[in-house]
């Protein structure tokens, strides 16, 4: 298992769970949290059978077309996730914008402190569309 130099941050398998070596893949301390982030983000709610309520509402939104409105309520709905489900960090602010290249991309931009550390990490998670016409 990977060494944590903060146990209290935690640690866990690498996601996604990959064998290396005849072995799991470990991270710690923010690394951990910046992946337990992106589990958040992309597990469904009620996907997990013994916590349905887990996880949040963004691939919900997948067939959306990339507007203001999908942006606002995405960041309402990553920002609620959060709070939820990681407890490790404090949410600051969550923005959601069109990819100015790609036009089925929505980027959600995610500032957060880590509450033991007091640290503070942007993150920048690319939400793919596949817009209904």
């Amino acid at each position: 298992m990977a060494q944590s130099t903060q146990p209290h941050l935690g640690s866990g398998w690498a996601f996604p769970v990959r064998p290396t070596g005849g072995r799991l893949r470990y991270v710690s301390d923010e690394v951990d949290i910046e992946q337990a982030i992106g589990i958040i983000l992309e597990t469904s709610r009620r996907e997990r059978v013994m916590m349905p309520s887990f996880g949040g509402t963004l691939r919900e939104r997948v067939f959306d077309a990339n507007s203001v409105g999908l942006a606002q309520r995405v960041e309402h709905e990553v920002a609620a996730a959060l709070r939820d489900w990681e407890p490790r960090i404090q949410v600051e602010r969550v923005s959601a914008y069109p990819a100015t290249i790609q036009p089925h991309v929505l980027l959600i931009e995610i500032d957060y402190v880590v509450n033991r550390t007091n640290a503070f990490y942007n993150l920048v998670y690319p939400f793919y569309l596949s817009e209904g016409t």
